[in-house]
């Protein structure tokens, strides 16, 4: 037992909650951003600005047209996987090996992909570590057991971990069932929590086509995350923490939530709160793309989806005209109400101990 624990000492492999749950975690959340997220602001900016570069398709792999962005965004899986590998301290040709690794749990874990790539990396690097430079062809051994073990993991477990991340769609859809109130209030919390979880709050409510009073009450508990973390963290990180999270993820919050889930109790009471004034007060739909519903102020791709939907309707003939009574709900519901009621939450949970400065700090 002695040998083995100096075998893992030497090899820098230390078995806890600290460097799993939230080192490991905390830098899959920084890849996520440099990818996908970076991916979707790059794409919203070309669409609504009407930029030639960012919209012209740049590359055409396998039939499938990429632009600039989506470039970004398809490369989620390995930066995940290849920053989950550098808060592991994997050596060269393990880091790089990730990236195999990355891309393949990803894709195969669907609605669940962040999640797979989490367990699937940490393992096949650690296993990596473990067989680095014990052998005099380790510029083969290495990656082959790498990305070996990391393939066969996401064979077996990314589909089931996709499959589980689909059962929020299963309760969201539940949820929606319910009479208005009761309704914004579950959707809202449900979906917000799933953008911040390592899971695809995007994917689920394309998958589950979440539109009208529901995808409004989605967009509303996806803002009550991000902009909630974003101004009640202002403190700690400053302008750059207000943008990384409030236009990119709250998902960037999960370490400090590990360490610490009662930070998380105000975006919650926020998205309980703003759901229901979505769908009974200012009866905001989001009847642009379902993708829409589950990215909150991400790239402002929540809010630009509201508004497409708006103007759909009125070519439709099923709403007279925009209001100012829509702009009102749209910039209360996504962005001044989580920007006041978070920090107001936050200065009672910390008052009565439950938050100390210094725990959303990234």
């Amino acid at each position: 037992m002695e040998n083995f624990k100096a075998f893992l000492k030497r090899k820098d492999i230390e078995i806890s909650v600290k460097r799993y749950l939230i080192d490991a975690l905390g830098a899959m959340a920084q890849g996520l951003f440099a990818s996908l997220l970076i991916g979707t602001i790059i794409n919203t900016l070309g669409a609504q600005l009407a930029i030639p570069f960012l919209k012209s398709t740049v590359a055409t792999i396998a039939g499938t047209d990429y632009t600039v962005g989506g470039l970004a965004s398809a490369m989620s899986g390995p930066a995940m996987a290849v920053a989950i590998g550098y808060a592991l301290h994997c050596p060269p040709l393990v880091l790089f090996s990730l990236i195999t690794v990355g891309f393949a749990s990803n894709a195969l874990g669907g609605a669940g992909g962040p999640w797979a790539v989490l367990f699937v990396a940490i393992i096949s690097a650690e296993i990596g570590k473990a067989v680095s430079k014990e052998t005099k062809i380790d510029i083969l051994i290495t990656p082959l057991v790498t990305i070996g073990i990391g393939i066969a993991l996401s064979a077996l477990w990314a589909p089931a971990l996709g499959s589980a991340a689909m059962k929020t769609g299963t309760l969201i859809m539940w949820a929606t069932g319910q009479q208005p109130f009761i309704m914004g209030i579950l959707v809202s919390v449900i979906v917000g929590i799933a953008l911040t979880l390592p899971i695809s709050s995007a994917a689920i409510c394309a998958a589950l086509s979440l539109t009208g009073l529901a995808g409004g009450a989605a967009v509303a508990g996806c803002c009550a995350q991000m902009v909630g973390f974003a101004f009640m963290s202002f403190k700690e990180n400053g302008v750059g923490g207000l943008v990384s999270q409030g236009i990119g993820t709250s998902m960037l919050q999960m370490g400090n939530i590990v360490k610490n889930p009662k930070i998380w109790i105000s975006p919650i009471l926020c998205s309980a709160i703003t759901g229901p004034m979505a769908t009974c007060i200012f009866k905001m739909e989001m009847n642009g793309t379902p993708i829409s519903s589950g990215m909150g102020t991400c790239g402002l791709v929540g809010q630009i989806g509201v508004y497409t939907g708006w103007i759909n309707d009125v070519t439709a003939g099923l709403k007279p005209s925009i209001t100012s009574f829509d702009w009102i709900g749209m910039l209360l519901i996504c962005f001044i109400l989580p920007a006041v009621l978070c920090p107001m939450f936050n200065i009672f949970f910390t008052k009565i101990g439950w938050v100390k400065a210094g725990d959303m700090k990234l």
